[in-house]
């Protein structure tokens, strides 16, 4: 029996990141400090001043944790507050923390004040989870040495250092990890105007001259997320360069935008689908996760982390206790 292998190409408009954004494009549009770092004022005030009082007091940060849809900026926080701290961070991921041995070569390998940044910690094992607890508090490691009878416990003393966690996904991380981490930020959908200035910041930085209307036109369609503006940017630069334009401007924006099938809210083809979906043929519902999924070809998780989250976002589709509906505004997008 040959099983379908899962496909691994993410669409344009998804907020997760990419492999060659990981590698290599994020590393210089990134912001390096506050004052490049576009967006979540209220968050860069009150992380401007702890970080200015641990500094005073020569003290390590308190244990951060940053939450929110992904693609608004928490691994470019972190590196940020490493930076404004003048301290060394490490980064790594839930999933890459398999046991207790892998948090433990990390953490003894940092100095003072070094900063541990784990992406997905929502995703960290039970195993892995219960020696942060010890390290996050006590500033030590218990290890169990040998086995069966001769075993016995030692405690390894650790560096006072800072662990920073980022989560899109905050009701699944355990209240005994939650409550260890000093201050909780959730980070929010960017405004228009903000999304708008990164793009022109970005345009510096990639050497391609954009006028403001079309930088404009790129944020409506990026929704409200600072990744997929920077995404969109670099394809809208791409179409630029084939036709040999030297400024970016509204009409070549619009072009791209009607090549790739994404819309002025920022919905794509798959948006729109669901939509029809659920209006034409299910009478604009109730329908459950799994048929939509099954008539747009998509996997249950695509759609309910990529596509739905927007959507309720707009307005166009509510969750119900027997599934999905399409609102009024839903079917005037649509046309129905």
């Amino acid at each position: 029996m040959i099983q379908r292998q899962k496909s691994t190409k993410k669409p344009i408009l998804t907020p997760e990141k990419t492999v060659d954004e990981a590698r290599e494009t994020e590393s210089h549009l990134r912001p390096q400090n506050f004052d490049d770092y576009i967006g979540q004022d209220e968050i860069k005030k009150n992380l401007g001043i702890f970080i200015r009082a641990a500094k005073k007091r020569d003290e390590p940060l308190e244990h951060i944790l940053l939450h929110g849809p992904p693609g608004l900026g928490k691994t470019t926080l972190a590196n940020i507050i490493a930076h404004e701290m003048g301290v060394n961070i490490r980064v790594t991921s839930g999933p890459a923390l398999e046991k207790q041995g892998d948090v433990a070569s990390i953490i003894t390998n940092l100095r003072e004040r070094d900063i541990l940044f784990i992406d997905e910690i929502h995703r960290l094992k039970p195993v892995v989870e219960e020696v942060l607890y010890t390290a996050m508090e006590d500033f030590g490691l218990d290890l169990i040495i040998g086995k069966g009878p001769s075993a016995r416990s030692m405690r390894l003393k650790l560096p006072k250092f800072t662990l920073i966690g980022a989560t899109t996904k905050m009701s699944m991380i355990s209240s005994p990890l939650r409550d260890r981490f000093g201050a909780l930020f959730r980070l929010d959908f960017y405004e228009l105007a903000h999304i708008q200035a990164i793009v022109e910041r970005s345009a510096k930085i990639l050497k391609c001259e954009i006028e403001p209307k079309a930088a404009k036109r790129i944020a409506t369609s990026s929704r409200q997320t600072p990744r997929i503006a920077n995404r969109l940017l670099r394809r809208v630069r791409d179409f630029a360069e084939v036709q040999n334009r030297s400024i970016i401007d509204e009409q070549i924006v619009e072009e791209t935008m009607k090549a790739l099938q994404i819309d002025q809210l920022g919905l794509d083809k798959i948006d729109r689908e669901i939509l029809n979906l659920i209006v034409q043929k299910f009478q604009g519902g109730p329908v459950g996760l799994n048929t939509i999924a099954a008539a747009t070809s998509e996997e249950e998780e695509t759609v309910e982390n990529i596509y739905e989250p927007f959507l309720l976002k707009l307005g166009f589709l509510e969750r119900t206790p027997k599934g999905r509906v399409v609102t009024f505004k839903g079917r005037s997008h649509i046309g129905f």
